[in-house]
């Protein structure tokens, strides 16, 4: 099975594509939202759950300008946590259980004082650890990192060079950021890998294995390209749902070309779901295989803002939990409604496919993320393997058309339907940008 979704002339088409300029390249985020409500305390299943692993854009300020960027990094925010509330919200993570603080931002490095972070992390017994465009990232920073303790970095590889630099929007971007890796080694930190799989960067993902492989990284961790922020601006670089049919035997094929080179293959939590390559790519779990979304059960979400979140990737206006300038961490966690949505949510919260397939209790719909970018809400997740066959053995296929806007706000979206139609119907096989614009809702189902 061919492994590019698009046509030579189509990927032409699309490589050469502007971007778009309807809305701002970097806007400004508004303040952060304050006094949230919580529940009046907590339950047994709220003090059980305990997160253990912690995303922190501690800056929205960036130095790329990632076509695909669901924040619309560029600008720091106007009200970005002092030193002092960052050292306290540190000494706070140590309290509630969490054993591993990923640096992001934007791009953390541009704060200045990420150092002392990485520092007071280190210091209270958990393991800091960044992730990067490493744009910036040189020798100095890099020593500078080892010194305060920084234990590996996780560098964004989107494709060969000029798929990358295209996705990243910064010519020279995949040289910078293969040069950022040679510093952090170097300087005696390890370095892992971290790839947006699109229309553009999935048939490179075997070259890009073994440029990894090259580099030697330790890790590689893979997530699909979803609509929210400016990804969503271009939907057509977007997979289509029947993309998965080759994607997904493609990673099968890798996951056992990482053993061969050492390099440990992470899927994301939006790669899915039980399909017949679920062992080779989820055989490392306790479980064998995947399960349901993990945000405000084993993971949360910080913003530079002091913005709580089950999972850093959630759009900021729905998921907001609270503010650790108005509540502690803990008070956040175990009483805030969007952070207790997965410890409550049943097969009931779902719809469209997922409620009805045989792994909803199991999976109940993967990506909480996914799921909302599209359609505005939960329970619902296009993007998985097993759909995509099921609806290959009856002939059918669903593709997804933007019928909604963003409006171009950080972590914003847009809104898109399904549209179910013949497998066989070469008409429809691929969405040149001219056709991938907002359409009439009524023509879907």
């Amino acid at each position: 099975m061919a492994i590019d979704p698009l046509s030579a002339p189509e990927r032409s088409q699309l490589m050469q594509a502007p971007r778009p300029r309807r809305l701002p390249l970097a806007p400004n985020a508004a303040p952060a939202k304050r006094s949230l409500p919580l529940a009046d305390g907590a339950r047994d299943r709220d003090r059980n759950a305990r997160p253990i692993y912690a995303v922190w854009e501690v800056t929205l300020a960036c130095d790329l300008a990632c076509r695909h960027c669901g924040s619309r990094a560029g600008h720091a925010r106007p009200d970005e946590l002092s030193t002092a509330e960052c050292l306290d919200l540190i000494e706070q993570l140590a309290a509630l259980g969490i054993r591993e603080v990923t640096l992001i931002g934007g791009e953390a490095y541009l704060r200045s004082d990420w150092l002392e972070l990485v520092s007071h992390i280190r210091k209270q017994g958990m393991t800091p650890t960044m992730t990067t465009g490493g744009r910036g990232l040189d020798a100095t920073r890099a020593q500078a990192a080892k010194q305060a303790g920084l234990a590996s970095v996780s560098v964004s590889l989107d494709g060969l060079a000029s798929t990358h630099d295209r996705l990243r929007g910064v010519e020279g971007s995949h040289a910078h950021a293969l040069a950022a890796m040679q510093h952090l080694r170097a300087a005696g930190i390890p370095v892992s890998v971290n790839s947006q799989v699109n229309r553009l960067s999935m048939p490179e993902l075997p070259e890009l294995l073994e440029l990894i492989g090259g580099q030697g990284a330790h890790s590689w961790q893979i997530a699909l390209t979803v609509p929210m922020g400016r990804a969503t601006d271009e939907p057509e670089v977007l997979l289509q749902p029947y993309d998965l049919l080759a994607l997904f035997p493609l990673l099968g094929t890798l996951s056992a070309r990482c053993k061969a080179l050492g390099v440990r293959l992470l899927p994301g939590n939006n790669v899915g779901y039980f399909g017949p390559h679920e062992a080779a790519l989820r055989g490392y779990m306790p479980s064998g295989h995947g399960g349901s979304c993990s945000a405000g059960q084993l993971t949360l979400g910080i913003e530079a803002d002091g913005t709580i979140k089950g999972c850093p990737s959630l759009p900021t206006a729905s998921w907001s939990g609270g503010n650790i300038r108005d509540a502690t961490l803990r008070d956040i966690w175990e009483r805030a409604a969007t952070l207790r949505y997965t410890r409550d949510r049943t097969v009931d919260d779902l719809w469209g496919y997922c409620r009805s397939c045989y792994y909803a209790d199991v999976c109940r719909a993967g990506c909480t993320w996914t799921s909302d970018v599209f359609f505005g809400r939960p329970g619902n997740n296009p993007y998985c393997h097993h759909r995509a066959l099921e609806f290959a053995r009856q002939g059918k296929r669903e593709r997804l058309l933007l019928a909604e806007l963003p409006p171009g706000a950080p972590f914003d979206q847009g809104r898109f339907d399904i549209v179910i139609e013949d497998l066989e119907d070469s008409t429809a096989a691929t969405t040149p940008p001219e056709r991938q614009r907002p359409h009439d809702p009524t023509a879907s189902l």
